[in-house]
């Protein structure tokens, strides 16, 4: 399965992710950041070789290729109104490729699970958003 029209939709909306890695000590860490996404996989990086000093770089060159991203938005707080997907992944080490920023380096994210709760921005109500769960196929395991 892959991301619904309105998950792309959704997705393409918004300006920022954040994005956590695992570092070599286990300890977690997120950033908001821009990102690309171009139906497939998700694209995380910038220009510059500093890029590849940033922790999620290096988390993910220290052998943590296990990534989540969480793209959300708060509507409203009365009535309260909130959507949100949150994606699973696994990241590949950086390569050299013209992204969102211009010419540098990214990292490629294939999403493995996600879940989409309220895209269509209802206010919450008796029963709290039920959640969307997708388990994305590898685009490069043969079918």
């Amino acid at each position: 399965m892959s991301f619904t029209e309105d998950e792309i939709a959704f997705l393409r909306s918004q300006p920022l992710a954040r994005v956590a890695t695992v570092g070599p000590d286990g300890q977690p860490d997120v950033v908001p950041l821009a990102f690309e996404f171009d139906g497939t996989y998700f694209w995380v990086g910038g220009v510059g070789d500093d890029v590849l000093r940033t922790r999620k770089f290096r988390n993910v060159e220290a052998g943590n290729p296990k990534i989540s991203l969480v793209f959300d938005e708060l509507l409203s707080l009365d009535p309260f109104a909130a959507r949100c997907l949150r994606v699973y992944g696994r990241a590949e080490e950086a390569v050299q490729r013209v992204g969102l920023v211009g010419p540098g380096w990214y990292m490629r994210i294939t999403p493995t699970i996600s879940w989409s709760w309220n895209l269509a921005g209802d206010p919450a109500a008796e029963h709290w958003y039920e959640p969307r769960r997708t388990v994305h196929a590898d685009p490069e395991e043969p079918k």
